[in-house]
């Protein structure tokens, strides 16, 4: 899967939100990002390998196509795997992204 970076100002002058579904193991990962962007108009910002199986990918777009993403992601994900969490921040504050991804 593409990596794309995008800075992360970007997304707090468009007040924009950040959505992320975290899982254990890749299969379930690759099933709930294929479904939160077929879901919603959404950029895929990062896909992040954490270790031990778990995976998390971030998406960005306004506030109500990432939380519709990540609830169909999130529900994509139990069926085929182990979700482990899915947030949305809606306009994250800052350059707060930047400390940990």
């Amino acid at each position: 899967m593409e990596q794309i970076y995008l800075p992360w100002s970007e997304t707090i002058m468009n007040g924009d939100a950040i959505g992320m579904v975290e899982t254990l193991g890749l299969i379930a990962q690759i099933e709930a990002s294929d479904t939160m962007l077929k879901a919603a108009n959404v950029t895929l910002v990062k896909q992040i390998q954490i270790g031990g199986a778990y995976v998390t990918t971030v998406i960005r777009g306004d506030v109500g196509s990432v939380r519709a993403a990540v609830d169909a992601g999130a529900e994509a994900a139990s069926r085929v795997g182990k979700l482990v969490s899915a947030h949305v921040i809606p306009r994250p504050q800052g350059d707060l992204m930047d400390y940990f991804v």
